[in-house]
């Protein structure tokens, strides 16, 4: 079977939505894991279960609020609008927005648990030894928490790359700017084009077992050192 040009499109734009997520979740949520990880804040709960909500939050629920207030007589719509970024909803930016909120949990609670594995300790010996908290944090802390950005960044990616209520909600359905693999895989079935159907979700199926694949040989790597 051979993919469509409109294929084509939807697999790109879902690569590049993955990847600028990730790499967005990795900037923002590293210091957010490592304020869970170490704050004694008494709202530091809260904060945690916020992170978390997306895991239980149905996403048409959080599509729907994120379109409300994305909207143009939304809270954050008229903030983007009267700083010049327009409308974020239907438009590959609000994709990225809605995305960045529903994978957050996937990304900073590896993290945070990775730094809470460290411990104090290899903290201390580095101030002892002269290092600044900036220098130790990248020269001891982002080694010693190597395995957990890793298992961010594959959960993060990978999340992304399969999500549809959300995108659907705050994104639509616009060949070429939002719509997405998932959406793509919708539009075939409503369509009754199953074989082009079966081809995209054959290779997302592919890909959703070599992401849990190389996590649980990465994780069983670790466990043995």
């Amino acid at each position: 079977m051979t993919p469509t040009p409109a294929d084509l499109d939807a697999i790109w734009l879902t690569l590049r939505l993955a990847g600028t997520v990730t790499v967005l979740l990795l900037l923002l949520g590293t210091p957010l894991a490592w304020w869970l990880a170490h704050s004694r804040a008494r709202w530091r709960g809260v904060v945690n279960a916020l992170v978390a909500l997306p895991l239980i939050l149905p996403p048409t629920v959080l599509g729907f609020y994120l379109l409300v207030a994305l909207g143009p007589d939304g809270p954050l719509g008229q903030l983007t609008r009267s700083i010049g970024l327009g409308a974020l909803p239907f438009t590959f930016a609000g994709l990225v927005v809605g995305s960045l909120i529903y994978s957050l949990p996937f990304v900073v609670q590896p993290i945070r648990d990775a730094f809470i594995a460290i411990g104090p300790r290899p903290l201390e010996v580095a101030a002892t030894l002269g290092a600044r908290p900036l220098d130790a944090f990248f020269s001891v802390v982002l080694p010693l928490a190597r395995p957990g950005f890793l298992t961010a960044t594959v959960l993060g990616f990978a999340h992304t790359v399969g999500e549809f209520g959300v995108v659907l909600m705050i994104g639509g359905n616009i060949p070429g700017e939002t719509r997405v693999v998932a959406i793509q895989i919708y539009d075939h079935v409503e369509a009754l084009e199953y074989a082009q159907a079966h081809w995209l979700a054959g290779g997302l199926l592919l890909f959703s077992f070599a992401v849990l694949l190389a996590l649980h040989t990465l994780n069983d790597r670790q466990a043995r050192r």
